[in-house]
C-alpha cells in the first residue's frame, strides 16, 4: 500500500511539474522524469555537479536538483524508507545529467570504467552514460544527522580504489560500501563494479538517451 502511494504521487509529481512556467523543468516532465527529493525530503542532495567540488573544477550544472525516471525514483525511495528504520539515509551525487555534459566529461576522462562513452550518428544519440538516461544515480550512506559514513574512497575517485572488493578499502569503508549496496540491490539497482557509488535502475535500455537542459534553481 504505501510503495502504491508513493508511486500515485510520483505520477501526480510527473503531471503537475509538466505546467511548470520553465521550460526545462516542464520537458523533462514530459520526459517521464520526477524529482525524489520532492516527495521524501529527507533523501540528501549534493549534487557535486552544480557545485566546483567536482573532478571538472568548474560548476557544470546550473541546479543541485535531482531528476529520475519515475520508476527509478519510487526504487530509490525504497531504499531511503529501509534505511530510514536503520538510523541511515542517501546522499545523491547525481542522478539525471544531459547528454552534451557526458560529451564535455568524455573529453576530460575518456575511460569507459568510470565515464560512459557518448556518441552521435548524424546528430542522434546512440551510446551514452545511464545518467543520460535518467535511470542511474551516484549515492553514498550517511547517517541520521547527514553526516557521510565513510567509504571506500571520495566520489569519482576515478583509480581501482573506488572498485568494488578493492583490497585497499579499510574495514569499517568496506562494511559501509557493502551495505550501501545491499540496500540498493533490495530495490532492483544494478551496482558499477569499477564505483562503489553508481547504481543502475532495473530496465535501464529501455528508457532513451536525453538532452534536455537542467532547470535553474528555484
Amino acid at each position: 500500500m504505501v510503495r502504491r502511494i508513493i508511486w500515485i504521487i510520483l505520477v501526480l509529481q510527473l503531471v503537475c511539474a509538466a505546467a511548470y512556467a520553465g521550460d526545462p523543468a516542464r520537458d523533462l516532465a514530459v520526459a517521464g522524469l520526477v524529482e525524489p527529493s520532492g516527495i521524501d525530503q529527507s533523501l540528501v542532495l549534493d549534487i557535486r555537479y552544480a557545485t566546483e567540488n567536482n573532478f571538472t573544477g568548474r560548476r557544470v550544472y546550473p541546479s543541485a536538483r535531482c531528476f529520475l525516471r519515475a520508476d527509478v525514483a519510487k526504487r530509490l525511495l525504497g531504499v531511503q524508507k529501509d534505511l530510514r528504520g536503520q538510523g541511515l539515509g542517501l546522499k545523491a551525487y547525481d542522478c539525471y545529467r544531459p547528454f552534451s555534459v557526458q560529451e564535455a566529461f568524455w573529453r576530460i576522462m575518456p575511460d569507459e570504467r568510470y565515464v560512459g562513452k557518448p556518441a552521435r550518428e548524424n546528430g542522434v544519440i546512440v551510446k551514452s552514460s545511464r545518467h543520460n538516461r535518467g535511470a542511474a544515480v551516484d549515492v553514498t550512506l550517511v547517517d541520521a544527522h547527514g553526516k557521510e559514513l565513510p567509504m571506500p574512497t571520495g566520489y569519482d575517485d576515478f583509480s581501482d580504489k573506488a572498485h568494488r572488493n578493492s583490497p585497499a578499502a579499510a574495514p569499517e569503508a568496506r562494511r559501509n560500501s557493502l551495505a550501501l549496496e545491499r540496500a540498493m540491490q533490495a530495490q532492483g539497482f544494478e551496482p558499477l563494479p569499477t564505483e562503489w557509488w553508481h547504481f543502475d535502475g532495473p530496465g535501464w535500455e529501455a528508457y532513451e538517451p536525453l538532452d534536455l537542459p537542467l532547470p535553474a534553481d528555484h
